[in-house]
């Protein structure tokens, strides 16, 4: 066993002297900036624990949900995904348990019709929201997370329709994150950003690797780990999001608290340093 051990030791070494190896992250729809800090994160990552890896986009677009079956196969099409996480997909693959946006995906704020931008002014708590249909992608984890709190989500087969769900008045609002709100009501000026409350729940967005690439997973691992302890981490973060988070003025908003069933005991809360909370504003950059 030890032989076998130092022999696949060996050939590691060889691959990584030959040059990085390729590892493929989703080209997926609807990303926008989010998805350029996913791909900087990651580069970030694989420089900071020795460049052994480098990454480059799929050869085509996909969805989100694709991209995570095609990860799970194995077939080496995708050997990354940067997604939210739940206890089904850290069953099915192998999850890197450092948030990649601190938490900031757990805080939602509303996507409006812009004929409808005060219909949320009224609202204190969550027995007031729960009046409101709310639209989610079908498989995004979120949909269960409102869900198990009373409130009625319509689901969205594709991303891209749920924006005309809400301009159709099939749904009242759409939650989106601090981190991807702004950039979506640019797109459609039909839309409009809540200024009334925000909903926040715990959760996270890990990175994703095929249960039988631990290699990868800990390459991960260990350059996320370098970046926060050298502060680029937190650097980059803020760069992306630091306005964003600021223009959300998430202080001066009702706030609502809902649970999350879908985290998993495995799910670092007991390290504060990866989480965003609003104690984190008087550090804004």
């Amino acid at each position: 066993m030890r032989i076998l051990l130092l022999l696949c030791l060996c050939l590691n070494g060889l691959a990584f002297a030959a040059g990085p190896a390729v590892v493929h992250y989703p080209r997926v729809d609807g990303d926008g900036e989010q998805g350029d800090y996913g791909i900087a994160l990651l580069q970030l990552a694989l420089a900071k624990a020795g460049g052994h890896y480098r990454a480059e986009p799929s050869a085509s677009r996909m969805q989100q949900n694709r991209a995570l079956v095609e990860l799970q196969s194995g077939a080496g099409r995708i050997d990354v995904v940067g997604t939210m996480t739940s206890a089904e997909r850290e069953a099915r693959l192998l999850p890197v348990r450092i948030p990649l946006t601190r938490g900031l995906i757990g805080w939602r704020i509303a996507l409006l019709r812009a004929d409808h931008k005060d219909l949320l002014q009224s609202v204190k708590g969550l027995d007031d929201l729960r009046y409101y249909i709310s639209g989610q992608g079908q498989d995004w984890p979120d949909l269960q997370i409102l869900r198990h709190s009373g409130v009625t989500v319509q689901p969205a087969a594709v991303y891209s329709t749920m924006f005309g769900m809400l301009n159709a008045g099939r749904i009242d609002w759409a939650p989106r994150s601090v981190n991807e709100i702004w950039a979506e009501a640019a797109r459609h000026p039909e839309l409009a950003v809540d200024p009334y409350v925000v909903v926040r729940y715990p959760t996270t967005d890990y990175f994703f690797v095929n249960r039988n690439n631990p290699a990868l997973a800990e390459e991960l691992r260990a350059g996320l780990e370098a970046a926060l302890a050298d502060g680029s981490f937190e650097k980059l973060f803020y760069a992306y999001y630091g306005a964003q988070i600021r223009r959300a003025r998430l202080d001066k908003r009702v706030l609502i608290h809902l649970p999350n069933p879908l985290l998993t005991p495995e799910t670092p809360l007991q390290r504060k340093e990866l989480w965003f909370t609003l104690d984190d504003l008087k550090r804004l950059p």
